[in-house]
């Protein structure tokens, strides 16, 4: 299978999809995932796997994936289990962190006519994108660690974890955007389009994913060393005023991978939409440079 074989999918929530970026659906043995797709019409430089962070989705991709198509690159973004328009498997058991590597590693033989792809993981997604290198090293060209870190701490989610459990995951939008509080629909989409779709992905999302997602976060175990010992080339990104994990950890996991270490300027937690253009030309950069991964179609 290639990335021209996956069914159409509907699109999610209100927010225009550039032209020649598909939905589509990936069938997994959890369920139907939602996904987008771009591929160039040039033969490709490469394939590149992305697993958005702890409240995305594939959404957060949505600018930068006509950019990374003019780049020369085949790429598809999946809405991971729980999120979005994606499939909710029904117990939290269902989002651990094996569970959610496990559909990466399910992911990544159906691209690329089975070739080895890029893989570039955000936030959370990076720490599930670690373990998913760590089960299948051999399905991955290199690695990206877009704005994440070698590990988490004790009750970093603690009160996010619990606000969910007891509110759902619009109470967790509410508690970071007090100014759409008292705002319906109508009014929060003709003020800001971008956050009514946050919003109203919140309340789809699954409390499960953001419970399971928080727990993950919370993880301390450091897999640096592993990462390494598995020679997948690695990209340690981040912007260059990112809060969510301290800079010199990331600078640090880095340096003991022996990986490729750059600052996104003018960016925060997610340069692909606050920078994208800078991003988009870091991550071609770089794909580009990994040995023997460039390729036609």
């Amino acid at each position: 299978m290639t990335l021209h074989d996956f069914a159409p999918h509907p699109v999610f929530g209100d927010l225009p999809v550039a032209e020649g970026v598909d939905t589509v659906a990936i069938d997994l043995p959890v369920g139907r995932l939602s996904a987008y797709r771009v591929v160039p019409e040039a033969p490709a430089r490469g394939t590149v796997l992305v697993v958005p962070g702890y409240t995305g989705s594939k959404e957060d991709f949505r600018v930068t994936m006509p950019l990374l198509r003019d780049a020369g690159f085949e790429v598809i973004v999946v809405s991971r289990r729980g999120q979005a328009d994606s499939v909710a498997p029904p117990s939290l058991d269902d989002h651990t962190l094996d569970e959610e590597a496990r559909d990466i590693v399910r992911i990544a033989p159906l691209l690329a006519d089975g070739r080895p792809v890029h893989l570039l993981g955000h936030s959370l997604g990076g720490v599930i994108g670690r373990a998913a290198v760590l089960l299948a090293p051999e399905l991955f060209s290199s690695y990206t660690m877009l704005c994440s870190g070698p590990h988490g701490w004790a009750d970093r989610k603690h009160l996010e974890r619990h606000l969910v459990a007891e509110k759902g995951g619009a109470a967790l939008f509410d508690s970071t955007n007090p100014i759409t509080l008292g705002l319906d629909d109508a009014e929060l989409a003709a003020l800001d389009p971008e956050l009514a779709f946050v919003r109203m992905r919140m309340r789809r999302t699954s409390p499960h994913s953001l419970i399971g997602g928080a727990r993950i976060l919370e993880l301390p175990e450091d897999t640096t060393e592993a990462l390494a010992a598995t020679g997948v080339p690695v990209l340690v990104a981040h912007g260059e005023w990112d809060a969510a994990w301290p800079i010199p950890w990331q600078r640090d996991m880095a340096s003991r991978l022996g990986a490729r270490y750059e600052i996104v300027a003018g960016a925060w937690h997610s340069p692909q939409i606050e920078q994208p253009e800078a991003t988009v030309a870091l991550l071609a950069d770089f794909w580009g440079s990994v040995p023997g991964s460039t390729r036609a179609s």
